[in-house]
């Protein structure tokens, strides 16, 4: 499994719209992806433009080729990247370890 963590910043004043395209993104692309495993947003408390997308793949592939070199990625940042006050930082990540 495999965890892409993407680091976003939207433009200022605009938190509740982009709450809503996250999820509606989510729901309408991502989640019907190859090798989607589940996803968890988190939204900054003391930097409030700043958002947290981490998304569980089954192999690096789904996310890099599967996903970002489908129509669904397209349609994904057409809904979401309007927000954008900057390109997102994505990373991947394999677990080390984990609570119980």
């Amino acid at each position: 499994m495999i965890l892409e963590l993407a680091d976003i910043r939207i433009q200022p004043g605009k938190q509740a719209e982009f709450d809503e395209a996250i999820q509606r993104g989510i729901a309408q692309t991502i989640a019907k992806s190859k090798g989607y495993l589940g996803h968890k947003v988190q939204k900054g408390v003391e930097s409030p433009e700043r958002y947290l997308l981490m998304v569980h793949w089954a192999t690096l592939e789904n996310h890099t080729v599967d996903f970002r070199e489908s129509p669904a990625f397209t349609e994904w940042r057409g809904i979401v990247g309007p927000f954008f006050a900057g390109a997102p930082t994505v990373e991947h990540f394999a677990l080390l370890t984990e609570s119980a």
